[in-house]
């Protein structure tokens, strides 16, 4: 096997539980916007604003980059005014931290009341830049990873828990077939 679970979908939920309580003390007077970045975040922010028990608006938006460097440019972008509201960046990893300072740039121009960063993975190792996260998921080495909503080429975003790949030449030749799924009992 190329792979083996890092983080199972029971822990996944427990910590999920316990962001979401953290945003809802945090937001006890306003409506947060919950602003996920595509595609990686999508199944985070979906239990994410689920484990919350506040009123909360959310949106999502979609980077490409470019270029030597790889800049970050938004191809999708919210449909919402941010001025004076309380925004809540969701990552599925942080990692160099360039993509999410570049994040935080253009979200900070619109301003926001505040402006909260979670990420579901923190990849501390590979930081290039000092970057704000406030509320951290799990903290992770330098590991690929693939699940709950982050991929290979497009695959895997739909296993339940977080896999690390110790081989990626074999991941790769099996990659197009599906990662088994271990018995969590739920």
């Amino acid at each position: 096997m190329s792979s083996d679970v890092l983080i199972a979908a029971s822990q996944l939920r427990a910590r999920v539980e316990e962001l979401g309580a953290e945003l809802d003390r945090r937001f006890v007077e306003s409506v947060p916007v919950i602003v996920g970045v595509l595609n990686g975040t999508f199944p985070f922010v979906a239990d994410l604003v689920r484990a919350m028990d506040s009123v909360v608006e959310t949106e999502f938006l979609a980077l490409s980059r470019f270029g030597e460097g790889g800049r970050v440019r938004v191809t999708h972008d919210v449909g919402i005014d941010l001025f004076d509201r309380d925004v809540v960046l969701v990552e599925d990893i942080v990692d160099t931290g360039l993509t999410l300072r570049t994040l935080l740039a253009q979200l900070a121009a619109r301003r926001p009341r505040s402006l909260t960063t979670v990420t579901l993975l923190d990849k501390r190792p590979r930081r290039l830049v000092e970057v704000p996260v406030d509320l951290v998921g799990f903290e992770i080495g330098d590991e690929f990873v693939v699940g709950y909503g982050m991929d290979w080429e497009g695959l895997h975003r739909n296993l339940p828990d977080i896999h690390v790949v110790l081989d990626l030449a074999a991941f790769a030749d099996e990659g197009r077939s599906v990662l088994s799924r271990p018995d969590t009992g739920d």
